[in-house]
């Protein structure tokens, strides 16, 4: 029995191997000349955003963080399209009535066993784009870099997180929780404008630009419990940022040609 497993093991590592070779020799064998000619590229990018609250969301949240994973093919025409995901979060929160029915006099929430609770309240959301643009190539070291405009539509979501790990709250727990989260979401669209670079010699390939969002939403609660409210209204929830990806090239294996006498 160990034998064999120890056979499997090592066909296993032998598959892992031959993955991971068969990576590389994509990499090295995919190049192609992007100095003086455009093409195909596909690729991932890891992206950051420090973001600023517009519209009906600087009522509830302030300045957030934004991580973003972007799927994008580029086409030998400059023109771009893909799917663009990001996780929104953030520590400052500025809700008008958050959890006013808990407050003692002393602005205090008290916990099941009596004592005063420690509450983390922080942002939490993300968009989910597709996205469509171009870049044009006046500027940059080669045809495939240069100002780099996209728009995107789908999906906007944000909540209020509220976390108490440390103190078991009853109105604060499973049911009870959604009368004081805010889950609002909605159709979301997006704009950015910048420089996206692709390096001729494969290593740095970078975009940075100016993003605006726009999220036309509305709340997904019956009734917030704190307020006594039920949130109908139809909201304008705007982001503006500044947003910053790092790059990665998926290229294809070339075709070999094979000669024979």
């Amino acid at each position: 029995m160990r034998c064999k497993n120890l056979v499997g093991y090592l066909r296993a590592m032998k598959t892992l191997v031959a993955i991971v070779f068969s990576c590389l020799s994509i990499a090295v064998l995919g190049q192609r000349n992007v100095e003086d000619s455009t093409i195909v590229a596909r690729h991932l990018a890891l992206n950051y955003a420090r973001q600023f609250p517009g519209g009906d969301l600087s009522s509830r949240f302030g300045d957030n963080n934004s991580l973003g994973v972007l799927f994008n093919v580029k086409t030998t025409k400059n023109v771009m399209f893909g799917l663009d995901g990001t996780f929104i979060f953030g520590n400052e929160v500025t809700e008008p009535g958050l959890m006013s029915n808990l407050l003692t006099e002393d602005n205090e929430i008290i916990d099941n066993s009596g004592h005063v609770a420690k509450i983390q309240i922080q942002e939490r959301g993300f968009t989910l784009f597709a996205v469509g643009g171009k870049v044009f190539d006046f500027i940059g070291p080669n045809p495939n870099s240069g100002l780099l405009v996209k728009v995107g539509a789908g999906f906007m979501q944000h909540k209020i997180r509220i976390e108490h790990a440390l103190n078991r709250i009853t109105q604060l727990e499973d049911e009870y929780l959604k009368g004081y989260d805010r889950l609002t979401n909605g159709l979301g669209l997006s704009q950015f404008v910048g420089y996206y670079h692709m390096d001729n010699q494969r290593l740095a390939n970078f975009y940075v630009g100016v993003e605006a969002m726009q999220g036309f939403t509305q709340s997904r609660r019956d009734l917030n419990f704190d307020t006594g409210v039920s949130d109908t209204q139809p909201r304008l929830d705007m982001l503006f940022g500044i947003r910053a990806g790092w790059v990665i090239h998926l290229y294809s294996r070339e075709p070999q040609l094979y000669y024979s006498n």
